[in-house]
């Protein structure tokens, strides 16, 4: 019998990972094509959580713009909390006192560390460990209570503020918090040596979607990323913003550059931390009442603009805000961590099984609320245009055009 019919069979399987998927409880899609059980390729599509906050900024008052910005991201809303109002201070060449910025970094440090456990705990979950899991979100829970004792919410915290903090910590709160400290501190340690000897762990982890050192500049990785293949970068470190230049502590890096390696530099980090905050609490200064009267704060904003920078817990976070004289900013740009450590890993997965995917996604700890606030719109000419992801991944490097929003 003659063939009549010819059915082509496709190379490479397409396997859409998200937008929603177990794994990471944000919208993203990942297509994976595979050959077999072996990625080939992994193309990485973002948009499904834009809420155009940049926008919001420019439409609202710089003091309102600081609640807005606490709410672009759930889990460090401190740290662009933070980053906004320092830009804010540098616009009014305004300084807060030196216990404003020590119970600052104190709050932005227990951020770091319920952080790193959080993704720590996630990674346990998604590699069959779910009583791991509950124990890392059970000890969280003591951070969690420490946050809400400093800034008065577990959550999201409306603790920044120009010219120093909301709330004062007495004597009886330091207690409360070292407390939580000596209690937490051991956990961070016991989890740490079970990331590091546990066989499924390891075998899950190690070797998968490793980070070359080199890759690193070319990819534009940043924080634990970045850290984890040697590259040491940590704007705490080269910028000493706040009081960070008067607290000890060590930048921690690694060599493998694989996932077990990330999650090792977190669990680093969150000790770090934690240790950075019995230092503040007992060395608090008193130089005065840290949380400034609102009523005193100055209702004009001189021309002006400002660029700041502040190390989250996933990396390098920066804030560009320029004032014209008006009450409200002219523009607010936001570049987050998670912006270039995820549109840019697409090539990590490639050679790796699809089992992996999972894996290297959350080694990177992606926070999909962080990245995506970015669209393009002609304002003299009221249309669209779009911008290839790769372009945006440059960090604004070229100019914009005035009558363009971004």
């Amino acid at each position: 019998m003659a063939i009549t019919k010819v059915i082509e069979v496709p190379y490479a399987l397409e396997i859409p990972v998200g937008p929603q998927h177990p794994a990471l409880h944000e919208p993203v899609l990942l297509k994976a094509y595979a050959d077999g059980e072996e990625i080939v390729n992994v193309e990485i599509n973002t948009g499904y959580n834009h809420r155009g906050i940049e926008k919001l900024g420019e439409k609202n008052t710089f003091y309102r713009d600081i609640f807005i910005v606490a709410r672009v991201c759930g889990i460090c809303n401190l740290v662009h909390a933070n980053c906004y109002v320092r830009a804010l201070e540098e616009i009014l060449d305004m300084h807060p006192n030196e216990r404003a910025k020590y119970l600052r970094v104190l709050a932005m440090e227990f951020e770091r560390v319920h952080s790193h456990m959080l993704i720590n705990a996630v990674m346990a979950e998604i590699i069959g460990f779910d009583s791991l899991f509950m124990n890392i979100m059970l000890d969280r829970e003591n951070i969690m209570k420490a946050k809400e004792i400093i800034t008065g919410n577990r959550v999201l915290s409306d603790y920044m503020m120009i010219g120093g903090v909301r709330r004062d910590i007495d004597s009886v709160k330091k207690d409360k918090l070292l407390k939580i400290i000596d209690k937490v501190l051991p956990r961070l340690h016991y989890y740490k040596k079970l990331f590091m000897e546990d066989d499924t762990i390891l075998k899950r982890l190690v070797d998968v979607g490793v980070i070359k050192r080199s890759d690193v500049t070319r990819y534009t990785f940043v924080g634990p990323p970045a850290r984890a293949s040697g590259v040491k970068i940590d704007v705490r470190v080269s910028e000493k913003y706040e009081v960070y230049g008067d607290i000890p502590f060590n930048m921690v890096t690694r060599n493998e550059g694989d996932s077990w390696a990330r999650m090792i530099v977190r669990w680093d980090e969150a000790i770090e931390s934690l240790n950075m905050a019995k230092y503040i609490l007992e060395h608090l200064p008193n130089d005065g009442n840290p949380v400034p009267d609102e009523r005193r704060l100055p209702r004009r904003f001189p021309p002006g603009e400002a660029f700041t920078r502040v190390e989250a817990p996933r990396g390098e976070l920066t804030y560009y805000v320029m004032s014209d004289g008006k009450p409200k900013p002219y523009r607010l740009k936001i570049k987050t961590p998670s912006f270039t450590n995820i549109i840019n890993s697409g090539y990590l997965y490639v050679g790796h099984t699809i089992a992996d995917l999972p894996v290297i996604l959350v080694s990177l700890d992606p926070c999909i609320s962080c990245m995506e606030r970015v669209t393009v719109i002609d304002l003299e000419n009221n249309t669209r245009r779009k911008v290839p992801i790769k372009e945006l991944a440059g960090g604004g490097r070229k100019r914009v055009n005035p009558r363009f929003s971004l």
